[in-house]
């Protein structure tokens, strides 16, 4: 039995009745055809079911597809797609295309979307939309339901309703449809409105404080304000799923020690990806010198004690994971404002003993494995095996406990300096903890095994 992407892709391919086919399985179709057969495809869609599909983000290639289509056309559909969503595309045409597409819209469509792209990246104001609902504060709940009436299939959004200071223009509530609803048609719309002020967020704020308010309050959207309290648009729940997927991406990519790409995996060209993943793990490589550097410097200990190299890939990787454990824990809880930058000092506190506690773990197992290999005949450790198990031990201790300050403490650094905590990647700070971990090996070893190994 095939599935339903199979069938969709047969549809679409076999006949020419598209009015009834999802907008998200046009999109996943689209996106499996090279932009000149999309862009035939897109065009033979009634305009309607064409805005609709142009209008979702998981569409790729659209600035292509945009390319291949007569202008009239590319033009007649990007003023139809909502303003947030013709912003994103039009900050990615290249020119001559852009300047060509924006003169074709009518002024006023052209300076929302020249205004929107004025926003700074990743801000509330990059990503809401001036397609709301907006009511006086004198009009009666009969008034307001019907203008949604009129004006809904303008709007991005038709279940909040704000309402604006006559006089001032300023945001006064706002109200849910289902309380305009169930209220009294000849009350006055605040009448609906609930007891507490609206939510507000600034224009400039970063996109996931927008997410964190419509993620706390359980709402569907948040109005973007200015300084005077003028609304200028409406952040919107689908908006805010994007940006967090978006987010979510990146973030994933960077814990792989790698910079954020922006295009799907299979469309990125072969130099790209280079460029992306090369600089990193240039760095990460020359930072593991380090490692070679630090046996070095204890090559006549190693020499003495051939049996400590034994354990050295154990140690590296122990105090590696509790560093890539703490990081992820406070990058995320960074990224909610679980913690703050102030918290540093809580979070180490809380650290030390956990990495103490967990290196004790560790290297109680450590110790029970050599142990048992010595007695069980399976491997012989030489006449010192009880130091040698106790080296490694106590190594364990010291290196988890490091490894967990250290990767707990960088995210931290980097967002106090400025760069994006994400950027402590598991593989950098497994690095990182590789190097100290082999002096603290070493260090302990030359305390435990002198004058018997060393």
């Amino acid at each position: 039995m095939q599935d339903s992407e199979t069938m969709t892709k047969e549809t679409l391919s076999l006949n020419g009745d598209l009015a009834h086919v999802r907008a998200p399985e046009i999109v996943d179709a689209l996106n499996a055809r090279e932009p000149a057969d999309a862009a035939r495809l897109l065009q033979s869609l009634p305009a309607e079911k064409a805005i609709e599909v142009l209008d979702l983000p998981g569409l790729d290639n659209t600035c292509e597809i945009l390319a291949e289509l007569p202008q009239d056309t590319a033009v007649s559909l990007l003023s139809g797609v909502s303003d947030d969503r013709a912003a994103d595309i039009v900050k990615e045409l290249v020119e001559p295309l852009r300047t060509t597409l924006l003169n074709g819209l009518n002024p006023e469509t052209r300076s929302v979307i020249s205004g929107l792209l004025a926003y700074p990246e990743r801000s509330a104001g990059s990503i809401m939309t001036t397609e709301f609902v907006s009511v006086p504060s004198n009009w009666t709940i009969a008034e307001v339901l019907h203008h949604i009436r009129m004006v809904e299939r303008t709007r991005e959004t038709v279940y909040s309703i704000f309402v604006i200071d006559p006089v001032k223009k300023t945001l006064i509530q706002a109200v849910p449809l289902r309380r305009l609803i169930s209220a009294d048609p000849h009350a006055n719309v605040l009448t609906a409105a609930p007891a507490r002020k609206p939510l507000m967020i600034a224009p400039e704020a970063d996109r996931m404080e927008a997410a964190r308010l419509i993620s706390r309050y359980d709402l569907l959207a948040v109005a973007v304000v200015d300084g005077p309290g003028h609304i200028l648009g409406i952040v919107t729940v689908d908006d805010v799923i994007d940006a967090i997927v978006e987010e979510s991406t990146e973030d994933a990519q960077k814990f792989g020690g790698m910079e954020a790409i922006d295009e799907p995996y299979l469309r990125i060209g072969f130099g790209e990806m280079i460029k992306k993943r090369a600089g990193w793990l240039c760095a990460l490589f020359l930072s593991e010198m380090l490692t070679a550097t630090a046996m070095q410097s204890y090559q006549s200990e190693l020499e003495k004690a051939i049996v400590l190299t034994l354990f050295i890939p154990l140690i590296m990787s122990s105090g590696g994971n509790s560093g890539s454990q703490a990081t992820s824990l406070l990058i995320r809880s960074l990224a909610l404002h679980e913690v703050r930058l102030r918290d540093w000092w809580r979070v180490a506190v809380r650290e030390l003993p956990t990495g103490i506690v967990l290196g004790a773990i560790l290297g109680l197992i450590g110790i029970i494995r050599i142990t048992l290999w010595q007695t069980l005949g399976l491997f012989d450790y030489g006449p010192h095996w009880v130091l040698v198990a106790a080296t490694v031990g106590a190594a364990l201790v010291g290196i988890v406990t490091f490894g967990s300050l250290c990767g707990s403490m960088l995210p931290f650094i980097l967002k106090r300096i400025g760069f994006d905590p994400a950027s402590a990647s598991a593989p950098f700070v497994a690095t990182l903890v590789d190097v100290t971990g082999l002096v603290i090996y070493f260090g302990v070893a030359a305390v435990i095994l002198r004058g018997t190994l060393l």
